[in-house]
């Protein structure tokens, strides 16, 4: 199978990357971050969260961020909305696309969200009507598709069938999630081939945390495996809470150097992502973790 001659990355920074932070981050900082991913070239930008600030409190501001954050067209700025409440909230915000998440792994879906698969899939359902009336699309996760901290390796037939579930009730893209970061490429190669029997791959995505320093090698599996969008994360930002010493998902610096040795294009200014990557870094007071800003002389 021949390699994509072009592959969108979604940026899940500002969302995926900033939730688990514990230290405040402001709302200006937040859309500065949005913002200068837009002015980078980035198409799809997961701009933050509605969940109760109980559960996720660095996402409490997320209506204050998309009403500040400079939208272009063509881009689009998603929010994750796990629930009607949540849906609701997004709408409200002028948000137009949503995500929604499940599990490969019943025991870590009753860990994070307290319910097994199947019941979380069934609090889909009025999102997804929600949504097809409002003419809102929606984008599916699955999380521990290669591992979970609870029952460890996962098999690639138990996340087809969520992977399917997720795809036939409405959702246009199902991202498949290495949430902590253990696969290896062969795994990520298989998984891939058994998934797209269910769901096409033009609608599968790869999501891959750098734990075990496998994510880059994983997306390079997922290349060859025809598949074309990748979720990212700007200075490599986030980690799972439920996986000792993750060090979060793929840097979407890496992911674009890697595209471009690969003559592969993404639109993505690799210059301007790296400053982006910095500015975040500073206020989070640390060094960026992206190899290749790091590697340009960037710390």
């Amino acid at each position: 199978m021949s390699l994509p001659k072009n592959v969108r990355l979604v940026e899940v920074g500002p969302r995926d990357g900033l939730q688990n932070e514990a230290q405040p981050i402001s709302a200006a900082d937040k859309i500065r971050l949005v913002d200068d991913l837009t002015d980078a070239g980035l198409g799809y930008i997961e701009v933050g969260s509605f969940v109760s600030p109980k559960w996720v409190p660095q996402m409490a501001g997320s209506a204050e961020v998309f009403a500040g954050i400079r939208q272009r067209e063509g881009v689009t700025y998603a929010a994750l909305a796990p629930n009607l409440r949540g849906f609701e909230d997004a709408l409200a915000a002028g948000v137009k696309e949503v995500a929604v998440f499940a599990a490969a792994s019943q025991a870590f879906s009753q860990r994070n969200i307290n319910c097994s698969i199947s019941d979380s899939l069934k609090r889909f359902e009025p999102i997804m009507d929600a949504a097809r009336s409002q003419g809102v699309r929606v984008r599916g996760y699955v999380s521990c598709v290669l591992g979970c901290p609870y029952e460890g390796r996962i098999r690639a037939e138990q996340v087809a069938p969520v992977a399917r579930a997720l795809h036939d009730m409405g959702c246009y893209e199902v991202s498949l999630g290495d949430t902590i970061g253990t696969g290896t490429a062969g795994d990520t190669r298989r998984l891939f081939e058994v998934v797209a029997a269910q769901v096409p791959r033009e609608q599968l995505a790869g999501h891959f945390h750098d734990t075990y320093g496998q994510a880059l090698a994983n997306v390079y599996a997922g290349l060859l495996e025809g598949i074309s969008v990748f979720d990212s994360s700007v200075a490599g930002l986030g980690g799972c809470p439920y996986a000792k010493g993750a060090t979060g998902n793929v840097a979407s610096e890496d992911v674009v150097y890697l595209m471009q040795g690969l003559g592969i294009e993404t639109g993505i200014d690799l210059d301007k992502l790296i400053a982006a990557g910095l500015r975040i870094s500073e206020v989070l007071g640390r060094a960026t973790g992206s190899r290749v800003a790091r590697a340009r002389g960037v710390r």
